[in-house]
């Protein structure tokens, strides 16, 4: 049954504190949600470090330059990694003091307003779900670079799906390493096409050119003037937004405060580093009228890092990368199926949603949750074989970049409210021993709210106005304002139904699933913090 009333919403809800786990122990610790902390730092560390990177960097990076040219793929994508180092500051904050698996959810119930959680959780929810699917074509497009549909779409559709349910039927533990051997080889891949891409510019191979930056001159950078600068922040945003998945993981992990606390570094250098490099390099070697760029009716090699290659007549090493994107994919649709499934289970277990959809099993698996984003995800990936992969591709995307923002959006909110409440009750969380304080605030929540305000008032534009019309219609305007109009009506919806109210900063409730640090934690960090520099700064780059 649904909690209706907002004093108790909170009840039966939070995790309790895990104060005697130490770092790296292997006996299983739970807490009240059922869930296990079974992901290592080590994971945690590596995941964060190559986890979120898939087809959105590897394959729809070709559509935003396409829309947009060299000038605009680069700017967006920058713009993007600015909110990521601002999302994540601004999250990890509250993650490591209260590292619950609802992570933003919870906070958004526990410091504004029950609706508002609602409406963060059911739009996640449905843009996560839209990743997988999303992704599930991605996977019939690589594939079809060999097959060259020879085979029926819907046989690859099922083959991937077949995959993620294999992989959430075992032990949580299995998914944690799959995503950590996954996160090695895109990281590998990441750097070997970096220094491939360097000497392609210089024109390595056997039909290579040297470039000289002929992609940003005659008004090839900037295509489609604001309206291509758009779409390419909202495609980085499907690109890069996925990077709160740390914060999720933290409620399963055996130590918040040092994995969440080494990501939140970790993270917006690689996503600097990585993306932007990679996107320059693009910009670079790839023209944006190019016929194989997703989008442009290109069939099978759409990735721009192939085409890069290809165009290089370089042989071999097209097959490897697109082996190396398929283990992409199917990781960043893992880590979906991961994050919807929680979103879910948490909503249920906060009393937002009916608790019988919080059950978890005795693995630490929270079955009817995955059952139920299976048959969405199922429903929204079968949908794309009724029409043309472009088109079901462009409606998921912005189902899911919307979905990021708006939930950035409630993080910024929460960030501002969970400070008001430390103040109102005089709490000393940030005098405790190893205290982890988010870095420039109130700079990284007020930089997020700005940049989603922009996010939302661009897709509202491009709703009236997207490229190649002037005309609005009602077609566009759900394109790319579904996600927005569902949050808010969730929201106004879910308040008028149950009269939540907002929560007073005086009587927030700051204690319960607070997570105070352990002896073998003290220890850990202790130890850690005696190294010499140069030993800190490698367990930043070490994948073992």
């Amino acid at each position: 049954m649904m909690q209706k009333d907002n004093k108790d919403s909170l009840a039966n809800t939070r995790s309790t504190a895990d104060t005697d786990s130490g770092v790296g122990e292997v006996s299983v610790v739970r807490n009240n949600s059922g869930f296990h902390r079974t992901f290592t730092p080590r994971q945690i560390h590596v995941i964060s470090l190559g986890g979120q990177i898939g087809a959105g960097l590897f394959i729809s990076t070709g559509s935003n330059l396409r829309d947009g040219g060299a000038g605009s793929l680069f700017l967006g994508f920058a713009m993007v990694c600015s909110c990521i180092w601002a999302v994540l500051n601004t999250v990890s904050e509250m993650t490591i003091a209260f590292p619950t698996s609802g992570n933003f959810i919870d906070y958004a119930d526990r410091l504004v307003d029950p609706a508002l959680s609602f409406a963060a959780g059911f739009s996640m929810w449905i843009g996560w779900t839209a990743i997988i699917a999303s992704e599930a074509t991605f996977f019939s497009v690589i594939v079809n670079y060999w097959a060259q549909n020879s085979v029926h779409d819907g046989v690859w559709l099922t083959v991937f799906l077949l995959l993620m349910f294999i992989i959430f039927s075992l032990p949580n533990a299995v998914f944690g390493w799959f995503e950590y051997f996954t996160a090695i080889l895109k990281i590998l891949v990441l750097i070997i096409f970096i220094i491939v891409g360097v000497a392609l510019v210089f024109g390595i191979g056997p039909e290579g050119t040297v470039h000289h930056g002929e992609n940003w001159q005659d008004g090839k950078a900037f295509l489609n003037e604001f309206k291509g600068f758009g779409n390419s922040v909202l495609l980085a945003i499907l690109a890069i937004g996925d990077n709160t998945f740390t914060g999720f993981l933290a409620g399963e992990s055996k130590s918040p405060r040092f994995s969440v606390a080494h990501a939140v570094f970790l993270i917006p250098i690689r996503v600097t580093v990585f993306y932007l490099i990679s996107v320059a390099l693009i910009g670079v070697l790839i023209s944006p009228y190019n016929g194989n760029l997703l989008g442009s009716d290109s069939g099978v090699a759409s990735s721009p890092f192939v085409i890069a290659i290809n165009q290089a007549g370089i042989e071999g090493l097209p097959d490897v990368l697109n082996v190396a994107i398929i283990f992409a994919v199917a990781a960043i649709a893992a880590e979906s199926f991961f994050i919807a499934s929680r979103i879910l289970q948490s909503m249920a277990h906060q009393g937002i949603i009916p608790a019988w959809v919080s059950k978890v099993d005795s693995r630490g698996r929270p079955r009817i949750s995955l059952a139920i984003t299976s048959f969405l995800c199922v429903t929204l990936t079968y949908i794309n074989l009724s029409g043309e992969g472009i088109t079901g591709f462009k409606w998921l995307s912005q189902i899911a970049s919307t979905g990021y923002f708006m939930v950035w959006l409630v993080i910024s909110i929460t960030s501002f409210r969970f400070r008001a409440a430390l103040r109102a009750q005089n709490d000393p969380l940030f005098t405790e021993t190893y205290a982890w304080k988010c870095a420039l605030w109130p700079f990284p929540p007020a930089w997020l709210f700005t940049c989603c305000c922009f996010y939302i008032g661009t897709s509202f534009y491009l709703a009236l106005y997207p490229i190649g019309s002037d005309t609005p219609t009602a077609y566009y305007f759900f394109q790319y304002m579904f996600g927005t109009v569902l949050i808010v009506f969730s929201a106004i919806g879910y308040k008028l139904i149950f009269r939540t109210k907002l929560r007073d900063p005086l009587t927030v409730d700051l204690q319960t699933g607070r997570r105070t640090l352990g002896f073998e934690e003290m220890k850990e960090l202790d130890e850690y913090n005696a190294m010499p520099r140069w030993r800190r700064f490698v367990s930043f780059v070490q994948l073992w």
